[in-house]
């Protein structure tokens, strides 16, 4: 059996946006890519994405109170 990180519930749903997703992104709320937190290329929760540095993952996570919340993550 094999385990992989993302299968883990507690875990939340990470995407690897693709660089039109992430100049909208920029667009939409005038941000600068050194404006976003950032996440470690050598972080469990993404390492079957393969990212590459500079990427942007979009973080999905179950709230108890607002449902669903989104965070984006710079690839570092």
């Amino acid at each position: 059996m094999v385990f992989t990180v993302s299968d883990h519930f507690l875990v939340p749903k990470h995407i690897l946006l693709s660089k039109e997703e992430a100049e909208e992104l920029f667009k939409k709320y005038g941000l600068q890519l050194n404006q976003l937190p950032q996440i470690l290329l050598s972080d469990p929760a993404i390492a079957e994405l393969l990212p590459r540095k500079g990427d942007i993952v979009k973080i999905i996570r179950n709230s108890p109170t607002a449902g669903k919340t989104i965070y984006y993550r710079m690839v570092v």
